[in-house]
């Protein structure tokens, strides 16, 4: 059984920094690309950042590619998300979920998916 949990997120102000943590279970971690999502109520789900099996391809969201960062570690079987300089706008429930195929940026594209942790930025 395919687990993902997401776990790193909270309340901080603007201008604060998060890092947030994926734990898989359940599968071949190091043969799945992995991406991250974030939701907010009423709008779709909104690609955030993908990175490939090995860690050496990443994309990122036009509206955060200078302030998050995707990385893996496959020893441990977790993904990772660094987010610098958060805005109010970039709170959200962020998701992370294994690419089944396709367009990395379009959830889907993606199988399995965790719960979400919630990220909430003060202004």
């Amino acid at each position: 059984q395919v687990q993902l949990v997401e776990s790193g997120g909270g309340l901080v102000q603007a201008g604060g920094s998060l890092r947030l943590s994926c734990a898989a279970s359940g599968l071949t971690f190091s043969t799945n690309g992995m991406g991250w999502f974030r939701q907010t109520p009423g709008k779709e789900r909104e690609f955030v950042a993908y990175i490939s099996e090995d860690g050496m391809m990443t994309y990122t969201a036009d509206s955060v590619s200078r302030r998050f960062t995707i990385s893996r570690d496959n020893a441990k079987n977790t993904l990772y998300l660094r987010m610098n300089s958060l805005k109010p706008e970039d709170s959200a429930v962020y998701v992370c979920a294994t690419l089944r195929g396709g367009a990395y940026y379009l959830s889907s594209s993606y199988e399995y998916w965790g719960q979400g942790t919630q990220v909430t930025v003060s202004s």
